[in-house]
C-alpha cells in the first residue's frame, strides 16, 4: 500500500504539468527552427508545425516520478529508474527519427534492443502463466511491448489524440496504485506522465502549435505499456485490457486490414479509424472528444473489475468495453450526413 496522500499526488502532477509547460516555452524556438513537420498526403495538418514536444513531456515525467518516490511512495526507485532510462533511450531514437527518418528495420531493431535490455534488467516479477517457461513468456512480453510502443506511435496522428487517450489511462492507473490494487512502481510513472501531458495539452489543442513527435510517442508507449503489464501481473488482466482498448482495437484492426490488402503496413498511411473519421466529415475536436469520453468509460469499467474482483464481472465489463469501442469505430467509419435546416 502506498503512503502517498491524494493531495500530494495532485501537487506532484501539477508540478509536472508546470515543468512541462516551462520546458516547451523554452524549447519551442529551437523546435520551430530544426524540427518542423511538413504536411504531406498522409498528414492531418496543413501547415508546417514544430514537433518534438515529447522532449518536455518525458523530462517532466521523469521529474514528477522522482518527486513521487521522494514524497513517500513505497515504489522501488531502482525499478522506476530502469524504466525511465529505457524511455529516454527510446526518446533518443525518436529524436533522431524526427530529425532524419531512420529506415524501418534499423528503427525496429533499436526499439527491440531497448525493450530486451529493459526486461533483462528488471527482475522476473511479471508472470501471467506459470506453466510457460520464463524465457518464452518474456519473449512474448517483449514482442507485445514492441507492438504497443509502435501502436501508440501510429495513433499519435491527430491533435490532442494522445492526450485524449493517455490522460484517462494514466489517471486511472495512478488511482488504482493509490488504492493499493497495483504495484506501487506504477504510481510515479502514472502521476508524472498524467501531469506532463496536461502541461503539453494547451500547445497541442486543435489547431496544434506543437506535436509530440516520435521523441514523445515512443517512450510514452513504453511507459504506459510497462504500467499495464505491471497491472496485469496483479491478476487485473481485464483492467489492463480495458484501459487501452480503443488504441489496441483501432491500430490492430487497421494493421490486419492492410495485411489482407497486401499493403506495406510499415509505410505511413491514413487508414486508421480516427483518420478516416476526419475524412468522413468529423472535425478534429469531435473525434478526440469521442475518444476521450470513450476512454473515461473504459477507465470506469476497468475500475469496476478491480472493485468487484469477479470473473463474471470481468467478462461483462470486457463485453461492454468492446461494444463501446465497436460503436465508436463504426461511427468513425461512416460518412457524416450534412445537417440542413432553416438559416
Amino acid at each position: 500500500m502506498t503512503a502517498l496522500a491524494p493531495t500530494t499526488s495532485l501537487a506532484i502532477a501539477a508540478t509536472a504539468a508546470m515543468i512541462c509547460t516551462i520546458l516547451i516555452v523554452a524549447l519551442r524556438p529551437l523546435l520551430q527552427r530544426y524540427a518542423l513537420a511538413r504536411p504531406n498526403a498522409r498528414s492531418s495538418h496543413v501547415t508546417p508545425t514544430p514537433q518534438g514536444g515529447g522532449l518536455a513531456v518525458i523530462a517532466a515525467t521523469a521529474i514528477g516520478a522522482a518527486l513521487t518516490v521522494l514524497s513517500g511512495s513505497t515504489a522501488s526507485g531502482t525499478s522506476v529508474l530502469i524504466v525511465l532510462a529505457a524511455a529516454f533511450c527510446l526518446a533518443a531514437v525518436g529524436m533522431v527519427d524526427d530529425l532524419r527518418p531512420i529506415p524501418v528495420l534499423p528503427r525496429l531493431t533499436l526499439q527491440l534492443a531497448v525493450v530486451v535490455v529493459l526486461f533483462t534488467a528488471l527482475p522476473p516479477q511479471i508472470r501471467f502463466f506459470e506453466i510457460i517457461p520464463v524465457a518464452i513468456e518474456r519473449a512474448l512480453i517483449v514482442l507485445g511491448m514492441l507492438w504497443f510502443i509502435n501502436l501508440v506511435n501510429f495513433m499519435d496522428g491527430l491533435d490532442w489524440m494522445t492526450v485524449a487517450e493517455m490522460v484517462p489511462m494514466t489517471v486511472a492507473l495512478g488511482a488504482i496504485a493509490l488504492l493499493g490494487e497495483a504495484p506501487a512502481d506504477i504510481l510515479p510513472i502514472a502521476l508524472g506522465l498524467a501531469g506532463a501531458l496536461l502541461g503539453f495539452a494547451p500547445f497541442n489543442r486543435p489547431v496544434a502549435k506543437l506535436f509530440l513527435g516520435d521523441v514523445g510517442s515512443l517512450p510514452i508507449g513504453l511507459l504506459t505499456g510497462w504500467c499495464l503489464l505491471e497491472l496485469a501481473s496483479r491478476q487485473h488482466l481485464a483492467a489492463a485490457i480495458l484501459l487501452p482498448l480503443y488504441y489496441l482495437s483501432d491500430a490492430t484492426i487497421t494493421l490486419f486490414r492492410r495485411l489482407v490488402k497486401g499493403e506495406r503496413f510499415w509505410d505511413a498511411h491514413r487508414s486508421h479509424f480516427y483518420q478516416r473519421a476526419t475524412d468522413n466529415g468529423f472535425s478534429v475536436t469531435q473525434v478526440v472528444a469521442r475518444v476521450f469520453l470513450l476512454n473515461l468509460g473504459l477507465a470506469g469499467l476497468a475500475m469496476t473489475t478491480i472493485a468487484a474482483s469477479s470473473r463474471s464481472i470481468d467478462l461483462t465489463m470486457l463485453a461492454l468495453g468492446a461494444l463501446g469501442v465497436a460503436a465508436v469505430l463504426f461511427q468513425f467509419s461512416q460518412a457524416r450526413v450534412a445537417q440542413t435546416g432553416p438559416r
